[in-house]
């Protein structure tokens, strides 16, 4: 039951949020960011137990849950977790709980909605997330990964915002773009789900994992994998379905951003390696070439846009698009190798990248902006800490050896080189080598923006202005994740261990 109180405590967490808290706004944000603190604990201790209770010695779902939902209709509520779900769970509900951590001394500013609001938001959005990567039936599934979108609506439109003029308009339009274009996707991914299970004749995952896309005929497999690679696809985001996510990005506050990058981007590639693949997996074949080709032009695409940008944040955004190419490039090669490189990628770029944001976010904070220009170098002289830790993870997300971004990139390429024996291999090695120009740039851009923030001399106009360097709730919020960083980058076998097994079983093996 552990699962389903992981679950429990969050959404119990969100209603209690309804209630009104007596007392002035000030006394009313304390307690609201006490409550969000205690509650992101309570889940993150759970997560841990699920961690402590998994035998890791087995391949299959773990602790489950399986009780009737909708008997009518043979609805069940199904929960699971694998060696592919269970590093997931843990992120999502660390990456929230620190997100609560940073929130306990700054609360974005909102437009019509309380802390209180906000709170209860991030609470219902952490549930939805935790769902999807313990559901076990697909319509379960598909009801945890709509769930998500209504919170993060409210949190972009109504406390996001870059400042300046029209900041509230653009705000409400990034939040549009963001609920249309996942809406849309949303829309294939249902009808990808139902040729599934109604021609399988169930809903449940664990057998139409087990089947291998027996009972659907090829015909089928072509379009039911392609349906849910455009629902999946949208939520990666993969090129070219991904002009949501800058927008999203930077108008959302710190924590939006950090969860939007950390986990929700997560449950699109996690949809990729739990559903599309081994229960289509003839459609993954045919479709594998082109998802590969879409991968690597992201790629590439992603590492040029972070290169014309000016603002800090939106360079970080556009990042994202480039490091979720690897993690769809090792989707493609539908081996042990590319599967395993994507789940190390998802974890990795959740640490760095929600570091990263964090980072983005104490920038603007101090300077009041994320113009590259307008901050103008030096940082380092100014506040030591912030720019080192800016530095490390910059390089940890360029793919510097040794830390955690290196392993999910290099071995995406490694899986391209040598991809399923049914797939093209000269087309892949083509991929691994595009791929391999896109790590370049990858690192050409980082260092760009190091050299135009953190080094060189201070801006004229900074020079009398004091700065707080990093303060006591910031390194609390990123001590775990830069810890983590470094851990699974000197020892990958800690996490390649944990969902290799889970991976050959998803691919058919014994």
């Amino acid at each position: 039951m552990i699962l389903a109180a992981m679950l429990v405590v969050p959404l119990l967490g969100a209603l209690g949020m309804l209630v009104p808290l007596p007392g002035s706004p000030r006394r009313v944000t304390r307690l609201s960011r006490l409550y969000g603190l205690a509650v992101t604990a309570v889940t993150l201790a759970l997560a841990v137990a699920a961690a402590v209770a998994f035998d890791y010695g087995r391949r299959g779902p773990q602790l489950g849950v399986n009780v009737t939902w909708a008997r009518s209709i043979g609805l069940r509520f199904h929960l699971g977790v694998d060696g592919i779900s269970l590093p997931l769970i843990v992120l999502t509900a660390a990456l929230t709980f620190l997100c609560m951590v940073y929130s306990a001394r700054v609360l974005p500013s909102a437009r019509g909605g309380s802390p209180q609001a906000l709170i209860g938001l991030m609470l219902l959005l952490e549930v939805g997330m935790l769902g999807t990567f313990v559901s076990l039936d697909l319509l379960l599934f598909f009801v945890f990964f709509e769930v998500v979108l209504i919170p993060m609506y409210f949190v972009i439109a109504d406390w996001g915002g870059s400042g300046g003029k029209d900041s509230a308009a653009r705000a409400r339009a990034a939040a549009n773009k963001f609920i249309l274009y996942t809406l849309l996707g949303s829309g294939f991914l249902l009808v990808g789900i139902l040729i599934v299970a109604v021609n399988a004749g169930t809903l449940d995952m664990t057998a139409l994992t087990a089947r291998h896309g027996a009972g659907l005929s090829h015909g089928l497999q072509v379009a039911a994998f392609g349906l849910l690679a455009l629902g999946f696809a949208v939520k990666t985001p993969m090129w070219p379905l991904h002009t949501w996510l800058p927008d999203a990005h930077t108008e959302a506050p710190t924590v939006g951003s950090v969860l939007l990058a950390g986990v929700l981007l997560k449950m699109g590639t996690y949809g990729f390696v739990r559903i599309a693949v081994p229960m289509a997996p003839e459609g993954a074949k045919v479709w594998a070439p082109w998802l590969g080709l879409l991968a690597v032009i992201g790629i590439v695409y992603g590492a040029l846009a972070c290169l014309a940008q000016r603002d800090l944040k939106r360079m970080i955004a556009y990042s994202s698009i480039g490091h979720m190419g690897f993690v769809l490039l090792g989707i493609a090669t539908l081996t042990p190798v590319g599967l395993n490189a994507a789940l190390f990628g998802n974890i990795a770029h959740g640490l760095i990248t929600g570091l990263l944001f964090f980072l983005a976010g104490a920038v603007k904070e101090r300077y009041g902006t994320g113009d590259l220009d307008a901050l103008g170098g030096g940082m380092l002289a100014k506040a030591p800490y912030l720019g080192s830790i800016l530095t490390f993870a910059s390089v940890a997300s360029l793919g510097l050896p040794g830390l955690a971004g290196f392993w999910g990139e290099m071995l995406a390429l490694l899986g391209a080189y040598q991809p399923h024996a049914g797939l093209p291999r000269p087309t892949f090695v083509t991929f691994m080598a595009v791929g391999g120009i896109g790590a370049v740039l990858t690192a050409a851009y980082f260092l760009r923006m190091l050299s135009k923030v953190t080094h060189g001399s201070v801006a004229e106009r900074w020079r009398d202005t004091r700065f707080a360097d990093v303060m006591s709730h910031e390194l609390l919020a990123w001590t775990p994740l830069i810890t983590a960083t470094v851990f699974i980058g000197l020892w990958p076998k800690t996490l390649l261990a944990l969902t290799d097994g889970a991976v050959h079983l998803l691919l058919g093996a014994r």
